[in-house]
């Protein structure tokens, strides 16, 4: 399944979440939630960015700035 921006977007703020609450709670539930959300997200920009043509790094940095830095995108 082709993802979009977005789905990265999307799966980049689950892990954050997901490491949010290891951090908070940790133990072996909550760190292999964390490392599968983490998985998953780096699955996703692999294929995003093979599918778009563009470097895997720029598409990471990109999901992760969207998510920790939402308010430089409204600007």
């Amino acid at each position: 399944m082709a993802h979009t921006f977005d789905d990265l977007v999307n799966l980049e703020r689950l892990a954050e979440e997901a490491h949010a609450a290891y951090a908070a709670a940790p133990d072996g539930d909550t760190r292999a939630a964390w490392l599968e959300a983490a998985d998953e997200f780096q699955a996703a920009v692999v294929e995003h960015a093979a599918t778009e043509g563009k470097s895997r790094y720029e598409v990471e940095m990109a999901a992760k700035k969207a998510v920790r830095h939402p308010e430089a995108e409204a600007a």
